[in-house]
């Protein structure tokens, strides 16, 4: 009986060291990827100034007419009309 008793209270041990140790990397995992998303869209900003962006938006690519009907054509395909 004792020696199932060990057992037992053995296992319940290892699981709850387990579960903590999952819990602790995960919960390190999610404050490194924030971190990480926050040096990231830091320095895309100091990257792109507004009047980059501004430009960017601007800027219209030149498609020739049969570029436009094959593009509209695949969009018309793909809505299933």
């Amino acid at each position: 009986m004792q020696e199932t008793t060990s057992l037992l209270s053995g296992a319940i041990d290892l699981s709850i060291y387990g579960m903590g140790f999952v819990f602790l990397f995960l919960a390190l995992m999610v404050f490194t990827t924030g971190l990480m998303s926050r040096i990231i869209n830091g320095s895309k900003k100091s990257l792109m100034d507004q009047q980059d962006i501004a430009d960017f938006k601007k800027s219209e690519i030149a498609l020739d007419e049969e570029t436009k009907f094959v593009i509209k054509q695949a969009i018309k395909m793909h809505r299933g009309g």
